[in-house]
C-alpha cells in the first residue's frame, strides 16, 4: 500500500482516516478491534531474496506466515483490479471498510488463510483453502476467480476484501495490510478485520507442537521478513472443490 494512500474505518456514523504506517495498537469501533498492526516484515523468498511485485504470477496463490509464526496468509495476484472502498462487518458487528489491492494495477491482495467459519488453514500436510483461478470451476459457488474453503464450501470474494459470496461463513477473512515500496518489494504491516487468531492457537495445540515446537514458538511474532512461497510448495495436498 502506497504511504499516501489511507484506511478509512466506520465505527457507528464516525469516519477515521489514518495512515496504516503510522499507527501503533488498535483503532476500536464499538464492540473490539478492527485494525491492529505488527512489525513491519518484508515478503522473501525461500532463498530470503526480497519478492517484486512486478514479478508475482497470476491467480497463483501464495502461502506466508504473519504476523505470528503459526498463521499462514494467502497472498494472490488477481486477473484484474480489485474493487475499493469496500465495506465490510463482523460478527460482532463491527463495520470497516476495505481499501482495494496494492500494486501498480491493483491486483495484490492478502488474507489469513485461516477460514472464518471453522478455521481450516494450510498445513504443511495439506490445504483445504485457496484461491480457484477463473479458468477453473468450483462447487462453492457460480464463478470462479474466488477464495474458497473446501472443507464446508465457503466462498470469498478475493477482489472485494474477502466478503462472503456463500457457503457456512458468517463473516470475511481478515486481510493482511501491505505496502508496495518504491523498489516493488512487499510488506506486511498489520491485519484488518475480525482475526481467528486467539481460537486458532486454543484449537490447534497439538499442530502447533507438530509443525513449530509448541504455542511458545508458534505465538512468536514474525518480523524483518516472512518467506513466501507457492501454496503448492507449501502444503503436499491441495484439496479443492
Amino acid at each position: 500500500m502506497d504511504r499516501r494512500n489511507f484506511l478509512k474505518v466506520v465505527a457507528g456514523a464516525t469516519v477515521i482516516a489514518v495512515n496504516p504506517s503510522l499507527i501503533r495498537g488498535n483503532l476500536y469501533a464499538a464492540d473490539g478491534a478492527l485494525y491492529q498492526t505488527y512489525e513491519k516484515a518484508q515478503l522473501v523468498d525461500a532463498a530470503g531474496k526480497p519478492i517484486k511485485a512486478s514479478a508475482l504470477a497470476k491467480e497463483v496463490t501464495y502461502i506466508f506466515n504473519y504476523p505470528y509464526a503459526s498463521t499462514p496468509c494467502m497472498l494472490i495476484n488477481l486477473p484484474q483490479p480489485t474493487d475499493k472502498e469496500v465495506t465490510l462487518k463482523s460478527d460482532s458487528g463491527e463495520t470497516y471498510v476495505w481499501k482495494s489491492g496494492v500494486g501498480k494495477e491493483r491486483t495484490i491482495v492478502s488474507y489469513v488463510a485461516i477460514c472464518t467459519h471453522q478455521m481450516t488453514h494450510p498445513t504443511p500436510n495439506d490445504s483445504f483453502i485457496g484461491y480457484v483461478p477463473k479458468a477453473k470451476k468450483t462447487m462453492a459457488y457460480d464463478k470462479s476467480g474466488i477464495i474458497v474453503c473446501s472443507s464446508h464450501l465457503s466462498a470469498f470474494d478475493a477482489g472485494a476484501g474477502a466478503k462472503v459470496l456463500g457457503g457456512a461463513a458468517t463473516q470475511p477473512l481478515a486481510s493482511v495490510v501491505l505496502e508496495v515500496a518504491a523498489d516493488d518489494t512487499i510488506w506486511a504491516i498489520g491485519v484488518l478485520g475480525q482475526d481467528k487468531f486467539h481460537d486458532y492457537f486454543k484449537e490447534f495445540r497439538p499442530e502447533l507442537k507438530e509443525f513449530y515446537g509448541g504455542p511458545a514458538e508458534a505465538k512468536k511474532l514474525v518480523s524483518i521478513s516472512a518467506k513466501t512461497v507457492k501454496l503448492t510448495e507449501y502444503s503436499k495436498e491441495i484439496i479443492q472443490y
